[in-house]
């Protein structure tokens, strides 16, 4: 069974939409102060961590607790993210075309997790692999052996990966032993190899893995 592994948040799922209305709904509901919802934005424009909300709480004197604050941003991104359903359907026909499939996300586990239930996207992978969980972020290439051993297969048999994020993703797959399927959008560094192919939407990259299998 060929593994194709994906990265999450801005390659199936849309995270900044996600992330201006979780911060928006939460903004209102703790009634933070403009300054406290700008800080907020800028600081997990990447991603999100339990962290990030107790220094919130420390550098605006909030009264609610880091705890609390947390869970219900979990909550509302959990909520607020969405998964359109072209890429649904296009993971269950690679499924149903014997590939394996797996997600490399950096991010905290819960996030993630709660991101893949709420958009159903869980039903269609094999494994996940979450930065928060061990501490190691894209592009280390263990955390794309993780992903590989809970999809039940090895890094060792080849395999894709696919993501928008040229470092983390095409250079971490590369250095993994990984054909690379990149979504266009962000600035390509200098010096990292060239992706196997360059894509504008991740249907595109699901065409191009069902064609290796037909």
């Amino acid at each position: 069974m060929p593994l194709a592994l994906f990265d999450l948040d801005g390659t199936l799922v849309d995270r900044q939409s996600a992330l201006d209305d979780a911060l928006s709904v939460l903004s209102r509901s703790r009634a933070l102060p403009p300054d406290a919802e700008q800080w907020l934005r800028t600081e997990l424009a990447d991603r999100a961590t339990a962290g990030d909300f107790a220094r919130l709480r420390e550098v605006f004197r909030l009264k609610a607790s880091a705890a609390d604050l947390w869970r219900e941003y979990v909550d509302l991104m959990a909520t607020a993210v969405t998964c359109r359903p072209k890429v649904l359907e296009g993971l269950a026909r690679l499924r149903a075309a014997a590939w394996t499939i797996g997600v490399i996300t950096n991010g905290a586990g819960d996030i993630q997790r709660a991101k893949l239930a709420e958009t159903g996207l869980d039903d269609l992978v094999h494994g996940v692999a979450a930065s928060g969980d061990l501490e190691i972020r894209k592009p280390d290439r263990r955390l794309f052996e993780l992903g590989a051993t809970r999809c039940g297969v090895s890094l060792a048999d080849g395999g894709w990966m696919v993501g928008d994020n040229p470092t983390g993703d095409i250079g971490g797959g590369y250095q993994a032993g990984l054909r690379t399927i990149w979504l266009r959008g962000r600035p390509w560094p200098d010096g990292l190899p060239a992706a196997h192919h360059v894509v504008d939407d991740v249907t595109d990259a699901i065409t191009i893995l069902l064609a290796e299998t037909e």
